[in-house]
């Protein structure tokens, strides 16, 4: 058994540094703490030579030049961690979630796929990477060897089977994470490093220490092994971002949707999955309206603006975040936030990407992710209810249909059922089906009866003569609604002299409810 601790460095500024990529060489400063005493909690290594410590308030912080100075923003380090923890899962399906910004995994059986554990150790480091994380890797067949010497090295750190004392030997004993009472006793022992605890008797440790001690005496020693804490995946994603100033423009907008749009795609993309649905919230900035009140003299303020929602879903999985910014853009192009945006959260549904296979006698099709762009493009200029699929009603009345959402469907197998000898088999014959062409909207119309059935009907200037009629068929339904119907239908055949175009099979009605003419279609 094979283990790999996968630790970021300094995970409070990259987690910032993630969401803001031009931080990276830059003086960077973070602040927590209650409002309005934030001191300086982390520190990267610009502003450490500048003099900038942990503890500093905020204002000793902004008297030093040209420094960046952030809030600590525990969304924005859930989504770092998430992060790691889908590099990791991009390689192994047995991850532990060990701590904030550390994840330890199984890698045994993995280098018949990825190579020697060196190059799976690299290839973890490249993988976090573009994920926006710079990681530390080491593997050792001792799960808390490994997690210790990848909070301690850059690596990829191998730990041969019974070196781990002694690489374990020279690192301070803080990497253990003891308690803060058993932290301070060692520190009056002056025990350092971990090996100066491995020399201590375990007996002795036990009866001054407790079981506390024993079980960090273990460690130090390389012995100290445990069972992996299996975490559950997950198939939702969210990334966050909160600007310095609020967003007013579409342009600025698209630019962090396309960063965070990049980041979760790339997620998706290590998982081997692709993204269904998003779901896009905004927290608007609050204005207020000065209302004075007669009745009490005063000033009152009224809050006007909340969150903006918004959900897009694609009829195929996708990890173009290129195609997701630009559906994006139409739908808040149509839609705009009502205020200026304050903070940003992307949340993605995934499903398992659809592998379409060719066919090599068939012509490439379209792409499907170009399709959904441009009924995007139409929808954002027709509306979004008259553009998707016709899906037919349960109902009598003619033409009674509602526009859904397109989805595409799985790929059709073109070739035919072939008996032996090359002919179709009788169960692939088709019966020929007569198609009828509405006319929307239907075509108002003047018809002349004769013994009580039509023999001429006449349209846009055009008078055709009934060769052949069938009907009436009377039809009526939805009479306790507003938009009841009632109506008498006839098929003609027409003949239209010197127009044989025109010349054919049509549908004549009689709107009982509008008392008029109408002629519906024609018949292919």
């Amino acid at each position: 058994m094979a283990y790999c601790a996968i630790f970021v460095p300094h995970f409070l500024l990259q987690s910032v540094i993630r969401s803001e990529p031009s931080l990276q060489n830059q003086p960077l400063v973070l602040l927590d703490g209650p409002a309005p005493t934030f001191r300086v909690i982390a520190a990267n290594e610009a502003a450490r030579l500048l003099g900038i410590t942990a503890g500093l308030t905020k204002a000793a912080a902004t008297e030093f030049r040209g420094v960046q100075i952030r809030l600590r923003n525990r969304e924005q380090e859930a989504a770092a961690h998430a992060a790691l923890l889908d590099a990791a899962w991009s390689f192994s399906p047995r991850v532990e979630n060990t701590a904030i910004g550390l994840a330890t995994m199984d890698v045994a059986g993995l280098k018949n796929l990825f190579g020697s554990y060196e190059e799976i150790g690299l290839q973890i480091q490249s993988c976090c990477l573009e994920l926006g994380l710079h990681v530390h890797a080491a593997v050792s067949e001792n799960l808390e060897t490994a997690r210790i010497i990848a909070c301690a090295h850059r690596g990829p750190t191998i730990i041969s089977a019974g070196q781990e004392a002694q690489c374990l030997n020279p690192l301070p004993v803080d990497l253990l994470v003891p308690s803060e009472e058993l932290a301070e006793v060692l520190r009056h022992w002056g025990i350092t490093n971990c090996g100066a605890l491995a020399a201590l008797p375990v007996l002795s440790l036990s009866e001054c220490v407790g079981q506390e001690g024993v079980r960090l005496h273990a460690i130090a020693s390389g012995k100290g092994n445990r069972a992996l804490i299996l975490a559950e995946p997950t198939h939702a994603f969210e990334e966050f971002m909160e600007p310095d100033d609020a967003v007013e423009e579409l342009e600025p907008l698209s630019f962090l949707l396309g960063r965070l749009l990049d980041q979760l795609c790339l997620r998706v993309t290590a998982r081997a999955l692709a993204v269904r649905t998003i779901h896009l919230k905004f927290e608007l900035q609050t204005s207020f309206e000065e209302v004075f009140d007669v009745s009490r003299e005063m000033v009152r303020v009224k809050q006007r603006a909340g969150t903006f929602h918004c959900s897009l879903t694609l009829p195929r999985p996708t990890q173009d975040a290129k195609l997701l910014l630009k559906l994006l853009r139409l739908r808040l192009q149509e839609k705009p936030p009502n205020a200026p945006v304050q903070k940003l959260w992307l949340r993605a549904d995934t499903d398992r990407p659809r592998a379409v296979q060719g066919d090599l006698f068939l012509p490439a099709a379209p792409d499907p992710d170009k399709l959904e762009l441009t009924l995007a493009r139409i929808a954002s200029a027709v509306g979004e209810n008259n553009v998707g699929s016709a899906e037919l009603l349960d109902s009598y009345r003619p033409d009674a249909f509602r526009m859904h959402k397109f989805c595409a469907t799985g790929a059709v197998d073109s070739q035919k059922a072939m008996s032996v000898d090359g002919v179709e088999s009788p169960q692939e014959l088709r019966k020929a089906e007569l198609g009828f062409r509405y006319f929307r909207p239907p075509l108002s119309a003047y018809v002349v009866f004769d013994e009580g059935r039509p023999v001429r009907v006449s349209w846009k200037g055009n008078t055709g003569k009934v060769v052949h009629s069938s009907g009436p068929w009377r039809l009526s339904g939805q009479w306790w609604e507003e938009n009841s119907w009632q109506e008498d239908a006839w098929d003609v055949e027409l003949s239209f002299a010197g127009k044989t175009l025109l010349s054919g099979t049509y549908q004549i009605v009689f709107d009982a409810l509008q008392k008029k003419w109408l002629v519906r279609g024609s018949y292919d």
